[in-house]
């Protein structure tokens, strides 16, 4: 009997241990990602470059992994798994090193290239490599553990590398995440079991998945419920300065966090029966929270309130439209992810531009307005769409 049937046979037993092992994998995901953020003053001065030359490294990276996730996925579908993730992560592991290494800027952004790829592939294959190690009814059990990487590496990987760059300049941090990501990709060499890829056919194709309504109407999903988060969390600082929160972006953050970390919790034990009221009150609660935030956000204890409620409704995001659109599709899940990956990096591109118009006219309370008027169409449309997301 192989590896892959002993976990994932006969037997309803969960594998915990290799499913945390590959929330690992998207903990450093996320942190590859964000990683110029913490630490963007001391990069734009070191390297002499501009705050529009800083942010073009979390730019190009999100540029990158939306562009080339459907294709690279659908090129390597018949790779094994184990090999593909193997490869991601070593990619993952030498852009990282490099960066904190190099000092010439068009190579860096290269570097932040080949990252963004990676994560491309990465995203939407590793859903679907967990799916298959598991019974159907575990399958969404499965996303919610491995995707909680990506909130725990928000919530509490950021602040801590941060904390490392702050403390040991910026390039310490980055080769500190390089050395982290090769330890984790020695342990899955280890533990992950080998699992070999698929055939693709024209029912799995990218182009076939745009067919199908159900698809369409979780990529819509996407796009509502990614530009109302993205749109207000990238200028989150902005809005933190605007209502004047006690504690600053610090509390408003461990909030936030505390909020994504239970959010997802609560998903890893109930997404497999209630995707679409969670998927509901998902858009509900971004709705509140932005309300509470537009109408009483000068009030200290009600501000601190709604930005925990936002976190709330943004930990299981990922999650939740990753495993409705992995439902709508028997073969080819990573091909459907790639596609529901790449939207979901295209909503925050656009939420990112849109909400940055915005503040240029407007103050930081109109970026309530815009994740609202986006999370009432989603609110409704996860209501009535059973068929996608029941």
């Amino acid at each position: 009997m192989s590896n892959q049937q002993t976990i994932a046979g006969s037997t309803n037993a969960f594998p915990w241990l290799i499913m945390i092992l590959m929330s690992s994998v998207t903990f450093v995901g996320i942190l590859s990602e964000l990683m110029p953020s913490g630490v963007m003053p001391q990069i734009n001065s070191d390297l002499n470059i501009s705050e529009l030359q800083g942010g073009n490294l979390v730019g190009y990276y999100a540029i990158a992994s939306a562009i080339f996730a459907i294709p690279l996925v659908a090129v390597t579908l018949k790779f094994n798994r184990k090999i593909l993730i193997l490869i991601l992560l070593a990619g993952f592991a030498a852009s990282n090193i490099m960066v904190g290494i190099l000092a010439n800027y068009t190579i860096i952004i290269i570097l932040r290239i080949i990252g963004g790829i990676c994560a491309g592939v990465m995203w939407p294959m590793i859903a679907a490599y967990g799916m298959r190690l598991v019974n159907h009814e575990h399958h969404g059990k499965a996303i919610a553990v491995i995707m909680a990487g990506n909130t725990l590496g928000i919530s509490a990987g950021m602040p801590s590398i941060t904390f490392i760059g702050n403390r040991y300049g910026w390039r310490a941090a980055f080769i500190a995440l390089g050395i982290i990501i090769i330890a984790i990709a020695v342990t899955c060499a280890v533990a992950l079991p080998f699992t070999p890829g698929e055939k693709l056919t024209r029912s799995s194709s990218p182009f076939s998945l745009f067919k199908i309504p159900s698809v369409l109407t979780v990529l819509l999903l996407t796009l509502l419920g990614v530009m109302a988060h993205y749109g207000v969390y990238v200028y989150i600082t902005r809005l933190v300065d605007e209502i004047e929160l006690l504690g600053g972006i610090e509390s408003a953050l461990l909030l936030f966090g505390s909020g994504s970390l239970i959010s997802v919790l609560l998903a890893i034990k109930y997404i497999d029966k209630h995707l679409r009221l969670l998927t509901t009150a998902m858009f509900a609660l971004v709705i509140f929270s932005m309300l509470v935030l537009l109408l009483f956000g000068r009030k200290t204890l009600v501000a601190h309130v709604a930005f925990f409620l936002w976190g709330l409704s943004f930990g299981p995001l990922v999650t939740l439209l990753q495993a409705a659109v992995s439902r709508q599709v028997e073969s080819g899940k990573d091909v459907a992810t790639s596609v529901q990956s790449s939207a979901f990096n295209l909503s925050i591109m656009i939420a990112t531009s849109a909400a940055g118009v915005l503040l240029g006219s407007y103050s930081p309370m109109s970026l309530t307005y815009f994740a609202i008027v986006l999370a009432i169409p989603g609110m409704i449309i996860s209501i009535f769409a059973k068929k996608a997301l029941d």
